[in-house]
């Protein structure tokens, strides 16, 4: 079952008004950026400069800067704790896990009646395909995500269908 990413802004507004507080965080850090769950999880406060995310990313071991927009910004100031784990556990000390924030979200967009397969990765192709319904340019996108070639980033986000659904419907003789 392959997830699929948000694929209107009407249907991303549904899932943030079906979470709250550390869940709704972790959706909105997750759409603005491109990063993994296994990388937004372990974020604290103390790794926002203000500016930028500086991450060390899990599945390639380098240090990443993300450039921080006015949601994460907006949100981190009304949502994120004053300091330490931005997602912490309501056991302990440690951040929750990736299949406590897969549960959280898979139920949230039940709840917002979301009418495809959805999961932890969606947020990042969320990220992917409005990056690229905004224009810009897929050799920027395919780089952010470290995608080996333009085909891959095209599949990963949906375009092919969607591409090829648009040209039946726009041939209407």
């Amino acid at each position: 079952m392959e997830v699929q990413p948000i694929r209107c802004k009407k249907e991303i507004e549904r899932m943030k008004q079906s979470l709250h507080g550390r869940d709704l965080l972790l959706f909105i850090i997750g759409i603005n950026t491109n990063l993994r769950i296994s990388d937004i999880l372990p974020l604290t406060r103390e790794d926002f400069d203000g500016d930028h995310i500086r991450v060390k990313e899990k599945k390639t071991g380098k240090y990443r800067l993300i450039r921080i927009n006015d949601s994460i910004r907006k949100a981190i100031a009304e949502l994120a704790p004053p300091s330490g784990n931005l997602f912490p556990s309501r056991k302990g000390d440690k951040q929750i896990r990736n299949t406590q924030a897969y549960r959280r979200l898979t139920e949230a967009a039940e709840r917002a009646g979301l009418p495809y397969n959805f999961g932890t990765h969606s947020m990042r192709k969320t990220w992917a395909l409005h990056a690229y319904k905004n224009g810009q340019d897929l050799a920027t996108i395919q780089k952010a995500l470290n995608h080996g070639s333009q085909r891959e980033t095209l599949r990963y986000i949906g375009i092919v269908q969607d591409t090829l659904d648009n040209l039946f419907d726009s041939v209407n003789l």
